[in-house]
């Protein structure tokens, strides 16, 4: 089995993680891969062992010269599958060079934000089968008219293995300033309107009242961060709320965080809760998009309204006051990542699919 993969995702997060985990997947199971990939992205050095790489020129979902160089690509590795895991343009593109081509094409959609139905029609019809990361996202496109039977649900995955340490509050505690003792509320998002950061700056002098050593740590970048920035100055909430960017050792972090806040009003799943709920960190998210598929309200954390500055600070407060509803919803936590959420049952997914399309097109192979 070959199956081509199209990622135009330029840095090791989110969507481009998860196909990172799946190459590897795959081709422990005997699945040989072709990755496509814009130039300097960095799945392309994490890929190398367990893909053949093309690196190719993408100027964003307007680049018309894409379809042709994708062509190109197919023609010549004659796959059995293109597989698109991408929007940014990458979905229509995709899913044209392989109609152009004749070859069985998959693509993965990962966001639950709406799209006219007549957009749903054309772009989808191009595609054999359609795989939604959770049931919020399936919801969404089901009710924009897309046959229910050319679908299916597989959730995103988390590196159990990698989420799975104690860890170091010491160095935490100095890594970000934090006075020892400090109550660490994280949020691992990009700083974009739909993620929630202007709630939880809202709630957070209320937060304070009742708890002083509550502190929050933002992760992430985005083109909202210096309005944020200055929001947070404007309010003397510049030691309480803190900016440490975008970090690549989020499995050390994780561990130490207390509670791990993901109050956004859209989300196709939510790869920073599978991560937090992997290292028993209880959880506090918006009954949004997928998010409910991780966060099990009053199991492993609290799901609550999106845009409601007073839920997230009963929400919190309800947790920082509770150590041992803590410890009980992280223990919960990790054990629905192992349940639902591994990435060998993404892999198996994935791999069931594809045989499924290739057995339609040559079935003397199966």
């Amino acid at each position: 089995m070959h199956i081509l993969h199209v990622e135009t995702g330029r840095n090791l997060y989110g969507g481009a993680l998860q196909v990172v985990y799946l190459l590897n997947g795959l081709k422990a199971k005997g699945v040989r891969n072709t990755l496509v990939c814009p130039k300097g992205s960095e799945i392309a050095a994490q890929s190398a062992d367990a893909a053949h790489i093309h690196e190719v020129a993408f100027a964003g979902e307007l680049d018309l010269f894409f379809l042709p160089r994708l062509r190109r690509i197919i023609h010549s590795s004659r796959p059995d599958i293109v597989h698109v895991h991408s929007r940014r343009g990458a979905d229509l593109w995709g899913g044209l060079a392989a109609r152009l081509e004749k070859t069985p094409a998959v693509v993965t959609r990962r966001v639950d934000n709406p799209e006219r139905a007549w957009v749903v029609r054309f772009k989808y019809s191009l595609y054999d089968h359609v795989v939604t990361i959770s049931e919020g996202v399936r919801s969404v496109l089901l009710s924009e008219g897309l046959n229910p039977g050319k679908t299916t649900l597989i959730h995103s995955a988390v590196d159990l293995d990698r989420y799975r340490y104690p860890g170091d509050r010491e160095w935490f505690y100095r890594e970000f300033g934090l006075e020892p003792g400090s109550m660490a509320i994280g949020t691992v998002a990009q700083f974009i309107p739909r993620k929630g950061h202007r709630g939880i700056i809202d709630a957070a002098p209320m937060i304070l009242e009742k708890h002083p050593k509550a502190r929050f740590l933002f992760f992430g970048q985005g083109p909202l961060k210096e309005e944020l920035l200055s929001v947070c100055m404007k309010s003397g909430l510049e030691n309480i709320i803190r900016f440490p960017g975008f970090r690549k050792d989020l499995d050390r972090i994780f561990p130490c965080l207390d509670i791990l806040l993901h109050p956004a009003s859209m989300e196709g799943l939510g790869v920073s809760l599978l991560q937090a709920a992997a290292s028993e960190v209880p959880l506090i998210g918006a009954r949004a998009g997928g998010i409910p598929e991780i966060v099990q309200d009053g199991i492993n954390g609290y799901l609550i309204p999106h845009d409601d500055s007073a839920a997230i600070v009963t929400a919190v407060l309800s947790l920082i006051g509770d150590p041992d509803k803590r410890r009980r919803f992280g223990r919960e936590g990790r054990r629905i990542a192992e349940s639902f959420f591994s990435i060998d049952a993404m892999v198996d997914g994935y791999k069931r699919v594809y045989s499924n399309i290739i057995s339609h097109y040559c079935p003397k192979q199966f």
